[in-house]
């Protein structure tokens, strides 16, 4: 089993690498973005997405309902 996490890309740090700086509840991580990007959603594109991520790269893209929803389900598993 894998755990993802969803956070927001706020910033492209890196074009080339395929690297974003994404917000993950606050706390703000380069992110490898190569999985989710493609001709019909490029790089430039990706600025506001909500994104899954596992060990440092975005799986795939959420909606924003999805993210919220995800997040508050891991906050409940973390104060119980």
């Amino acid at each position: 089993m894998c755990l993802g996490i969803p956070g927001k890309i706020i910033e492209i740090t890196d074009s080339q690498s395929q690297l974003a700086l994404v917000n993950i509840g606050g706390v703000k991580r380069q992110v490898n973005i190569a999985c989710i990007i493609d001709e019909t959603h490029p790089i430039e594109s990706c600025i506001g997405d909500w994104v899954l991520i596992h060990v440092g790269f975005a799986m795939n893209r959420l909606d924003e309902a999805e993210a919220a929803e995800t997040l508050q389900l891991l906050n409940e598993m973390a104060n119980r």
